[in-house]
C-alpha cells in the first residue's frame, strides 16, 4: 500500500523512488497491510529493504499468497508456505501477524482443513484469519466452531467492516467497484487474542467515513484499557486520503486514552533536495 499512486506528491514526497516510499509511509503510520504478497512472494532482498526502511516496532500484517489460500485452499501447499516464510524472515519481529485471508466460498464445512493448516504452521509467529462466508457471521454455531479452531493457534479473527459501504447505494466509480468486490457481512467486534486486528472500509464522503468508525473508536478504546494491543487499518473506496484519515482515527482514540503514544511526525512533502522551487 505504501506505493499507492494517489499518495505520491500529496502525503509522500513525490520525488522518492520505490525503495524509499515505505520509509516515508512509516512516518505517517506505524503499521501496514502487506497486500502485495497475496499476488507474489517477494524476493528476500526486497523484504530486507522493507526491514531497512522501518523501525523495529513497525507492524507488518502480511497476507499469505493466493496459491496457498485460494488456489490450494490450505491443502498441499507446504512448499509454497515454506518459501514464503523464508522470504519474510528479514522482517523479524516487525511481522505483527501473518494474515490468512480466505475466499468467500470457504465455508464452515471447510473448518477441518483450516484446523489442520493451523496445526502445521511454525510456532513463534502470530496468525490472523479473515473469513468472508456469511455463515460465520450469521450462524452462531458456525461462529463458535471457527473460534474453537482459532483458539489452539492463538490466531485472531480479522473483521472487515464494510457496513458503512453497504448502508447506501454507491455514488462513484470507486464505490461501485467496492460494492461489487468487497464482502457484505455484519460487523464483528469480538477480539479473541491480546492483539486484535480490524479492517474498516468507509465511503468517498469523509463525514460518512468518520461517522461510521465511531463504534470502532469506542471498541478500540475499550481494548486498550483492557491491556490489548489493537491494530486498525482505515480504508476508503479509492484510499486517496486513507493516510490522513488513519491519523485522525488514532487521534480520536488517543483523546480517550491519552497515554497512547502519538504517531510519528510525517515526512514533509516538497521538491527533491537538489531541485529548485518552481511556480509551475
Amino acid at each position: 500500500m505504501w506505493t499507492h499512486a494517489r499518495w505520491q506528491g500529496r502525503y509522500l514526497p513525490g520525488h522518492l523512488g520505490p525503495g524509499d516510499r515505505l520509509r516515508a509511509y512509516a512516518t505517517w503510520c506505524d503499521a501496514v497491510e502487506g497486500n502485495t504478497t497475496f499476488y507474489a512472494t517477494p524476493s528476500r532482498a526486497t523484504v530486507e529493504s522493507w526491514a531497512a526502511q522501518t523501525p523495529d516496532d513497525f507492524r507488518f500484517v502480511i497476507k499469505l499468497p493466493k496459491p496457498i489460500t485460494h488456489e490450494r485452499r490450505l491443502a498441499g501447499a507446504e512448499a509454497e508456505l515454506a518459501a514464503f516464510l523464508e522470504a519474510m524472515e528479514p522482517l523479524g519481529p516487525r511481522v505483527h501477524a501473518f494474515w490468512i485471508q480466505l475466499p468467500g466460498s470457504f465455508s464452515p464445512a471447510d473448518l477441518g482443513t483450516l484446523a489442520a493448516f493451523l496445526r502445521r504452521l511454525p510456532k513463534g509467529h502470530r496468525y490472523a484469519v479473515e473469513v468472508r462466508h456469511r455463515a460465520f457471521f450469521e450462524d452462531e454455531r458456525s461462529e463458535r466452531l471457527l473460534e474453537r479452531v482459532l483458539a489452539p493457534a492463538d490466531a485472531e479473527w480479522v473483521p472487515f467492516d464494510t457496513t458503512v459501504m453497504f448502508a447506501a447505494p454507491p455514488t462513484s466509480d470507486a464505490e461501485r467497484d467496492a460494492w461489487t468486490k468487497k464482502p457484505r457481512v455484519p460487523r464483528r467486534t469480538r477480539a479473541l487474542t491480546a492483539r486484535p486486528i480490524v479492517r474498516y472500509l468507509g465511503r468517498d464522503a469523509e463525514e460518512r467515513t468518520i461517522e461510521g468508525w465511531r463504534p470502532w473508536v469506542e471498541q478500540v478504546t475499550r481494548w486498550l484499557r483492557e491491556g490489548r494491543e489493537p491494530t486498525v487499518f482505515v480504508h476508503t473506496p479509492d484510499n486517496a486520503d486513507a493516510l490522513r484519515l488513519a491519523r485522525r482515527f488514532h487521534d480520536e482514540v488517543r483523546a480517550g486514552v491519552p497515554e497512547l503514544d502519538p504517531l510519528p511526525e510525517p515526512m514533509p512533502d516538497g521538491p527533491a533536495p537538489d531541485e529548485p522551487l518552481t511556480l509551475f
